[in-house]
């Protein structure tokens, strides 16, 4: 699902960088609703996950160079001097929606790519289920329904 990256649009209009491939943490924030720090922590807790998804920081000379080069292009204010700049790239930003709970456009993208890759069923149910039951897809309802009459059959005797 890392690679949808196109229903971060669907859901909001997400706001690039002016090199088009990175949102900085405080982007990410506004995007998702939620403080900078939210996303610091989320970022310090899964570090790892959302380094392979493409967060990076830059330090030093490539912080420089992208100042030069990226930042300056950025509409809004000069940034502030600054020892180092965590950027997200689209997929990275999907990660963090996966991984915030409190916020409604984090729960929107979720349920989005939950209906994309399980969309509801399109013919009429003959049984319709008690309120608050979940429906299964057909193959695992078939399943359980097998495993189910196996336990029904087999008499053991417990001690």
């Amino acid at each position: 699902m890392l690679d949808r990256t196109d229903v971060l649009d669907r859901v909001k209009a997400l706001s690039l960088l002016p090199d088009g491939m990175h949102v900085t943490t405080a982007m990410a924030a506004a995007y998702f609703g939620v403080t900078t720090e939210a996303v610091r922590q989320l970022k310090a807790r899964h570090r790892e996950e959302l380094s392979c998804n493409g967060m990076t920081t830059l330090h030093g000379p490539e912080l420089a160079r992208f100042e030069r080069d990226v930042l300056s292009l950025f509409p809004g204010s000069y940034p502030q001097p600054r020892s180092s700049l965590t950027l997200y790239s689209r997929r990275a930003v999907l990660n963090i929606a996966m991984l915030l709970r409190d916020s409604h456009v984090a729960r929107q993208v979720r349920t989005y790519l939950l209906d994309m890759e399980y969309p509801a069923r399109t013919r009429p149910v003959e049984n319709p289920p008690r309120p608050g039951t979940v429906l299964l897809d057909d193959r695992i309802d078939q399943r359980i329904t097998r495993a189910s009459s196996a336990r029904r059959s087999c008499r053991c005797s417990t001690p």
